[in-house]
C-alpha cells in the first residue's frame, strides 16, 4: 500500500469523524431549542451509547496506527507538537480498550482529559500550519512544526486528522452509556432441605 493510498484512507476517515462531530454539535445545540432535534439527539445517543467505548477505542487505535505508519513507513519525521499529540493519543488505546472490554464508563473523565489536551495541541499545530509566521521556539528549525507532509482535500493535514480523531473521541465519551460489569460474586443457591428417609 502506498503512502498516497494510506493518507487518502485516513483523510476519508477524518472527514467522517468531522461530519459525526458536526452532527453531534448540531443535535446538542439545536436540541435546546427544538423538541424534534432533542428527540433526534436522545435517539442517536441511545443508539450509539452502548457501542461508544469500542468505537472510541477504534478511533484511537487507527490514529495511533496512522501516526506510526507516517513516521516508521513513510519516514515523515514527527515534529515536537506531533510528539505531544502522540503522548495524548497513544495512552488512549489501552485505556479505551480496557474500558470497552470491561464495559466501564468510569474511564470517561480520564480519556476526555487526554483527548481534550490533545485537541488543544492539535488546534495549535493546525494554526501554526496556516500561519507559519506565528511559529516560535516550540519546534526545532531542522524539523519545523509548519512543515506539511500531507495535504488532502485542500485542508486535511496530519494535525487536522489528529484534531478530528480527538474531537470524535470526546463526542463518543460524552455519549458512552455501557453498563459497568457487576464484579460482585453471585450469591450461592440455598441448600435444599434434607429429605427424611421413612
Amino acid at each position: 500500500m502506498t503512502t498516497e493510498a494510506v493518507s487518502l484512507f485516513l483523510a476519508l476517515l477524518a472527514v467522517i469523524a468531522e461530519l459525526a462531530v458536526v452532527a453531534a454539535i448540531v443535535l446538542t445545540v439545536g436540541g435546546r431549542f427544538s423538541p424534534r432535534l432533542a428527540r433526534a439527539r436522545d435517539e442517536a445517543a441511545a443508539a450509539i451509547g452502548p457501542a461508544a467505548l469500542p468505537l472510541a477505542f477504534a478511533v484511537a487505535a487507527v490514529a495511533m496506527a496512522g501516526s506510526l505508519y507516517f513516521s516508521e513507513v513513510a519516514h515523515f519525521t514527527p515534529c515536537r507538537l506531533c510528539w505531544y499529540q502522540r503522548i495524548c493519543m497513544y495512552p488512549l488505546v489501552p485505556l479505551l480498550g480496557l474500558a470497552a472490554w470491561r464495559r466501564d464508563p468510569g474511564i470517561r473523565p480520564y480519556g476526555a482529559t487526554l483527548a481534550a489536551i490533545g485537541a488543544v495541541i492539535a488546534s495549535y499545530h493546525v494554526l501554526l500550519e496556516r500561519h507559519p509566521e506565528w511559529e516560535t521556539s516550540v519546534c526545532e528549525k531542522a524539523n519545523p512544526c509548519t512543515l506539511i507532509w500531507v495535504n488532502r482535500f485542500g485542508y486535511l493535514t496530519i494535525p487536522t486528522m489528529a484534531l478530528s480523531a480527538f474531537a470524535l473521541i470526546l463526542v463518543l465519551l460524552a455519549v458512552a452509556r455501557p453498563e459497568a460489569i457487576d464484579w460482585e460474586p453471585e450469591p450461592e443457591p440455598e441448600p435444599e432441605p434434607a429429605r427424611s428417609s421413612n
